[in-house]
């Protein structure tokens, strides 16, 4: 079955921690500290495979997780980095974060490979945090933890112009026409449940890409006849062209089904409205006498007023068909060739900070400010205030993390108490 959605779980290898260890040689009774540093944990990461297109292996396997960094060793050993994990999917695929619905990244259009979780990066051994008056450091930087998310997937298909139309009125006819595509094509509803793609090849080399998109009927945008699954890979197309039996031949009217597609693409997406748009009758080569001309007339009579060309033909004789697909060459030389591609809207940065919250507040009971969080917690269990070095770290910490700041907003005063879990100190600018 085609899969052009899948929901998954990633995660970033954490970083190895450092490693605390001393010196013990013959004739060396008094070793220094010889702890190395933890590895980096791996990259998670997404690349583009040209050669799928879909995303099934994901349906399968949910979870994927980046190798761990190693742990740093004696004898100032660095612990060996996790390898990176990276995940292959079709051009087109865009990820998004799962509870947000934010994008992540949209592998399209040249952006090939991202990193989307950053290994954590290794603690430091104790040979770091020796110093004249530490001469002997008993604690080691613990590595950065990893980091994780629930991910969508989403496969948008990549082409120019897109087929829209209810079951059944052609559009698999005229895309095994006037392309190289294969599509199945048989008498019954919803014989397409693939997004086909094709390439229209015109004189000079001239052409462009095409995709039967299918699964449109009425409350398409509420997922009914797997609408839903489909209406995404509109979202990248340039031109819609409306594909409808003009003969009637299942008893349907054209003006109401274009109107009835029409609505579902506002619902899903209002701006998919905004596209140009073309009419494809088809199925013209049944038409008795003079009821071509008389339903072609109510069409552009209904569409053409609003910029809507009306194009009779028959996806079995081919005829008209080479007109119209000139004139949707010619359409999409009048639109700006920069490639639809969906912005980044979620920042790991931003992540990373949620990730790790702390707060900053005034305790009124115990007239003290405290700040507290898994953050804080965290920089406290690897850093030896006591040192001078250490000291100097955790000065340098609560400054880079804006903490400073945060007290000096809540009005702390030289002297004033501020307790961090079992700590607690003077304030002084």
């Amino acid at each position: 079955m085609f899969a052009d959605t899948a929901n998954i779980y990633i995660r970033s290898g954490k970083g190895g921690d450092g490693h605390v260890s001393f010196r013990r040689e013959i004739f060396v009774p008094a070793g220094g500290p010889d702890g190395g540093d933890g590895g980096k944990g791996g990259d998670l990461i997404f690349e583009v495979d040209e050669g799928m297109n879909t995303l099934s292996d994901y349906r399968f396997v949910r979870k994927y997780c980046a190798p761990n960094g190693e742990d740093g060793g004696n004898k100032k050993c660095t612990g060996k980095n996790g390898a990176d994990l990276v995940l292959k999917v079709p051009e087109g695929t865009v990820i998004k974060e799962s509870s947000t619905g934010k994008i992540i990244a949209d592998m399209s259009h040249g952006n090939k490979r991202e990193v989307i979780l950053t290994g954590g990066k290794g603690g430091k051994g104790n040979q770091h945090y020796a110093t004249a008056t530490m001469q002997v450091p008993t604690y080691a930087q613990p590595g950065q933890e990893a980091l994780e998310l629930d991910v969508t997937l989403e496969l948008k298909v990549i082409a120019d112009v897109g087929l829209v139309g209810f079951p059944n009125v052609g559009k698999s006819t005229f895309l095994s026409r006037v392309t190289n595509a294969k599509p199945k094509i048989a008498n019954y509803h919803f014989t397409t449940l693939n997004p086909n793609l094709g390439v229209v090849d015109l004189d000079n080399g001239a052409g462009f890409v095409i995709a039967d998109i299918p699964g449109l009927i009425e409350g398409a945008s509420n997922g009914v006849g797997l609408g839903h699954e489909f209406l995404k890979h509109i979202e990248r197309t340039k031109v819609i062209i409306h594909v409808v039996d003009a003969a009637s031949t299942e008893g349907r009217d054209p003006i109401v089904d274009i109107r009835a597609i029409n609505h579902e693409l506002e619902a899903y997406n209002p701006d998919l409205l905004k596209k140009p748009q073309v009419i494809a009758a088809n199925k013209t080569d049944v038409f008795f006498g003079s009821e071509e001309e008389t339903v072609i007339d109510l069409l552009k009579e209904e569409f053409e007023k609003d910029g809507i060309k009306v194009f009779p033909i028959s996806a079995v004789s081919g005829k008209g068909v080479k007109e119209l697909l000139y004139y949707v060459y010619e359409l999409l030389k009048t639109i700006p060739k920069t490639p639809i591609v969906f912005e980044k809207e979620f920042s790991m940065n931003e992540f990373r900070v949620a990730k790790d919250p702390y707060s900053v507040f005034y305790d009124e009971e115990e007239q003290v400010y405290a700040v507290e969080g898994p953050k804080i917690e965290r920089m406290l269990g690897y850093t030896n205030i006591d040192s001078e070095k250490g000291f100097e770290f955790f000065q340098k910490f609560l400054k880079d993390n804006g903490i400073l700041e945060e007290l000096e907003a809540l009005g702390i005063q030289d002297g004033d108490t501020v307790r961090m879990y079992g700590l607690q100190f003077d304030y002084y600018k």
